[in-house]
């Protein structure tokens, strides 16, 4: 059973609440994504907060984190109002076709951590559903909301796992964002790629793409660029 909260360094994210807790995928998109400065950044789908909260100890950005599910929002709100940043984090309880159709706002930076079971069966948890099934927020939808939020400079990163990380570098092509970085994500060097950590941007350039595995091959033994790369926020690193 997972724990209640989850320490970090510098917070705490509580998690009894929400409908998926703090793991590796979220851990993974706040430390590499390719986000800095003093912008604006939207955290699309927030969950516990925790990628917002990342987000706001790596850079100073104003950043907006939006939730559909009630239940996660609050907690959510909870996690940002205890964390050293959260005069600069506003969590809303929206979907993401509310949000842009009622705001003004353009972003530098949007960063999620999508649903993406689109072939599985859901799960008869309709909150554990909504959080991870595309028929909560389809491939289509997301990049058709993060086209018209996005600055014209701006970017989208995104962790999806590899197979519907290829559907969705091709259907966020046909919305105009184009996939020009790539972490690809392994479990141990010798094993296959499980993970897409992805930028896209409005202007097609060069794909820069690189590697990244979690453990050495031995259970719980960890590479040096994933220590490198979560060492600002796990606490055994």
């Amino acid at each position: 059973m997972a724990n209640d909260y989850f320490r970090f360094k510098q917070f705490i994210i509580h998690q009894d609440r929400c409908a998926f807790k703090v793991g590796t995928d979220g851990v993974l998109l706040g430390a590499l994504a390719d986000i800095y400065g003093s912008g604006w950044l939207l955290d699309i789908g927030t969950g516990t907060g925790l990628i917002a909260i990342m987000a706001a100890q790596r850079t100073n950005c104003r950043i907006v984190a939006i939730e559909p599910d009630y239940n996660s929002y609050i907690q959510a709100r909870e996690n940002v109002s205890a964390c050293p940043w959260s005069d600069r984090i506003t969590v809303e309880n929206c979907s993401l076709s509310e949000f842009y159709l009622n705001t003004n706002l353009k972003f530098d930076f949007i960063v999620t951590n999508p649903p993406y079971f689109s072939n599985s069966l859901p799960n008869p948890d309709p909150s554990k559903a909504g959080a991870r099934h595309t028929y909560s927020l389809s491939f289509d939808q997301l990049a058709e909301g993060c086209e018209k939020l996005l600055k014209a400079e701006g970017s989208l990163n995104i962790i999806l796992p590899y197979t519907e990380g290829t559907q969705f570098i091709a259907c966020a092509a046909e919305k105009g964002l184009y996939c020009n970085k790539m972490i690809k994500v392994k479990a141990i060097p010798s094993g296959p790629v499980i993970r897409l950590i992805m930028k896209f941007e409005k202007s097609r350039k060069q794909l820069r793409e690189s590697f990244l595995a979690i453990e050495t091959g031995k259970r719980h033994e960890y590479t040096s660029e994933y220590i490198e790369a979560t060492k600002d926020f796990y606490l055994n690193f």
